[in-house]
């Protein structure tokens, strides 16, 4: 029976104390023009375990990390996920503010979850691996490898 619950339990996230701001005044923003998924978002965002920038996991989906994941349906993609004026399919750029962005963010490699396509229909995808993103400016972590590499 706890096997049964489980499966319909949503994975633990987490998400950078910058993301979480960013997020919430994004969902709150979009509400109105988009409210199933900006209601998705802050349902997540609810969930989330927000902790500083510099403590996040390498192997986490945050703001413009490139990733992989792999489906229910056979996909396997390289994305990365990005805020609604970034986003470019044709480049895997995909928004925060589609269900697989809102489904992406805060899971670690490894993690899978079940979403809800644009048709009703719920897929699973399982993130297989992270790249921490490249285009912040140096974070705790980056400045503790500038150290270790000198």
């Amino acid at each position: 029976m706890a096997h049964a619950m489980k499966k319909n339990r949503k994975p633990a996230i987490t998400i950078t104390r910058t993301d979480s701001g960013r997020l919430w005044r994004l969902a709150e923003s979009y509400s109105g023009r988009n409210p199933a998924v900006a209601e998705e978002l802050l349902a997540e965002l609810e969930r989330a375990k927000v902790v500083d920038d510099g403590r996040i996991a390498a192997d986490v989906v945050r703001m413009r990390s490139a990733l992989r994941f792999t489906s229910d349906l056979g996909e396997d993609r390289r994305v990365t996920l990005v805020f609604p004026g970034e986003a470019d399919i044709a480049q895997g750029k995909v928004s925060i503010l589609t269900p697989i962005g809102v489904a992406l963010i805060g899971l670690a490699a490894g993690q899978s979850i079940d979403w809800t396509a644009r048709d009703g229909r719920t897929h699973r995808l399982t993130v297989e691996s992270v790249e921490s993103p490249t285009s912040e400016a140096p974070s705790a972590a980056s400045a503790s490898n500038l150290r270790a590499a000198s």
